[in-house]
């Protein structure tokens, strides 16, 4: 008697790494990073303060070209910002001043505004991971301490099925 076959495992999350040498460079990240979301696509952005995560949002915002400026939600905690053209909005967060869970990010309806923007949270671990099994984690990771090195270490992962066949080497070029 043969046992039963294994049910089928997710794939193994998809990432890269790139070297940002500049804030111009990580606004070109993404400038390329947002060639490859659409709408319903979920992006977390962790890193230490001052690591670049608004700049790459500034860029995301320029690659898919919507209105106005992309800057810190920190206090606001979350900015629209609709599309130009045929794409999806950006909806922008900052969930750095949000101490809950879930229950706290639920009060701005990001599950409603999830299936059609694009939804980039900074500051959302152990906050938004349960909005959807699929999404973007970008971690940016910089020196600390006494220093102007303007160099991070920025690590993209797909997670879920969504990501399978993205070929997140683009971001490298």
């Amino acid at each position: 008697m043969e046992a039963p076959a294994a049910p089928p495992t997710p794939a193994d999350p998809v990432s890269v790494e790139i070297t940002v040498n500049s804030p111009e460079q990580m606004r070109e990240l993404g400038r390329r990073l947002a060639k490859l979301l659409r709408a319903g696509d979920l992006v977390m952005l962790s890193g230490e303060l001052g690591a670049g995560k608004t700049t790459l949002t500034r860029g995301l915002g320029e690659g898919m070209d919507v209105r106005g400026a992309v800057t810190s939600p920190t206090f606001v905690i979350a900015r629209v910002h609709p599309a130009l053209g045929d794409g999806p909005p950006l909806v922008h967060v900052d969930a750095y001043r949000l101490s809950g869970g879930l229950d706290e990010m639920e009060d701005l309806d990001l599950d409603v505004s999830l299936p059609d923007s694009v939804v980039v949270v900074e500051w959302g671990e152990g906050k938004v991971e349960e909005l959807t099994d699929e999404r973007l984690q970008v971690l940016i990771h910089r020196g600390v301490g006494d220093t102007t090195d303007e160099v991070r270490h920025v690590t993209v992962t797909g997670i879920g099925g969504r990501w399978d066949s993205v070929d997140l080497g683009v971001l490298t070029a």
